[in-house]
């Protein structure tokens, strides 16, 4: 495989400030050298700002580091350099197919295979680490 292109994988959810940061950042770090990953969300309220606070500190306890995150608003250029596009929760993947329209040769689908990724917003700390782990537990289906 020397030489060959990384896979690219796109995590999304829906303010790229809590779930699709962690995904991309435990995607790239166990990924290695054969992915290359960026986050995005749905919606542009987050652009620009780092992870929720919650979640920075939850990655943290997992041996993470989002303190480098900021957030950025799902576009058709991210949709066409990605060659996955794994969305957090069915509502996202709806909204991503939607956007994506005739965009070919990127694969659409969950982040999980048999259910969504929380949205951890607006909950107690407990549910911001229960989301990195489920995060973790998930990656390896989505590595080459």
């Amino acid at each position: 495989m020397s030489g060959a292109r990384p896979r690219r994988l796109l995590t999304v959810c829906l303010g790229n400030h809590c779930r699709s940061p962690v995904a991309a950042l435990v995607l790239g770090e166990l990924g290695g050298r054969a992915v290359e990953v960026r986050s995005a969300g749905t919606r542009d309220k987050w652009v620009g700002h780092p992870a929720h606070t919650q979640m920075v500190h939850a990655a943290a306890a997992a041996g993470y580091d989002l303190t480098a995150h900021r957030g950025v608003h799902l576009n058709r250029g991210l949709l066409e350099w990605a060659d996955i596009v794994l969305a957090m929760d069915a509502g996202i993947l709806a909204v991503v197919r939607a956007l994506a329209g005739e965009v070919t040769g990127t694969t659409l689908g969950p982040y999980l295979e048999d259910r969504d990724v929380p949205d951890p917003w607006g909950k107690e700390p407990a549910a911001f680490a229960d989301v990195v782990r489920l995060i973790e537990d998930g990656a390896p289906r989505n590595l080459p």
